[in-house]
């Protein structure tokens, strides 16, 4: 699996702008409520990044080089691939919930609560990007000597 490249992370943060400011100027042109982002969805996703950076805890130690206690390898690939879905749904979430705070903040007269609420899902979104960025980096298992040789560089041995 290759790691998660900031391209890609912004292009789904400016897609989600994008989309989510589209679909509140689209409601409100139409009579319907906007949508405002509950302060909990901020929550469950400062806490959902918690969970997965220390979930990653464990794979770290190992990766570099505490071997008294074995990691199954089943569970490093569920934790890096769900970092790489955090980190993915982060950047998304983000962006989207920049886009209805942009949209709450060019009103005529912004509701401070609402602008308060997009705000907190913004944080929460970025500290859930970070989180899975975070965790991706510490399953990743550091280069061998082995591998340095097989890559080119010259044996000191000259073997």
């Amino acid at each position: 699996m290759t790691r998660t490249k900031p391209l890609h992370l912004f292009m789904l943060a400016v897609a989600g702008a994008a989309i989510l400011w589209f679909i509140e100027t689209a409601l409100a042109t139409s009579g319907r409520p906007v949508l405002i982002p509950p302060f909990t969805v901020a929550v469950a996703l400062v806490l959902i990044g918690v969970i997965i950076v220390a979930m990653a805890w464990p794979v770290r130690r190992v990766a570099r080089g505490d071997r008294s206690k074995r990691v199954d390898p089943f569970y490093a690939t569920r934790v890096v691939v769900l970092a790489k879905a955090s980190s993915l749904a982060g950047a998304l979430l983000a962006g989207g919930a920049l886009g209805i705070l942009g949209f709450f903040l060019t009103r005529s007269v912004p509701q401070v609560s609402s602008v308060t609420m997009a705000i907190a899902v913004v944080v929460g979104a970025v500290l859930l990007l970070v989180g899975g960025l975070v965790a991706e980096h510490w399953c990743t298992i550091p280069p061998d000597d082995d591998e340095k040789t097989r890559k080119g560089t010259p044996d000191p041995q000259g073997l």
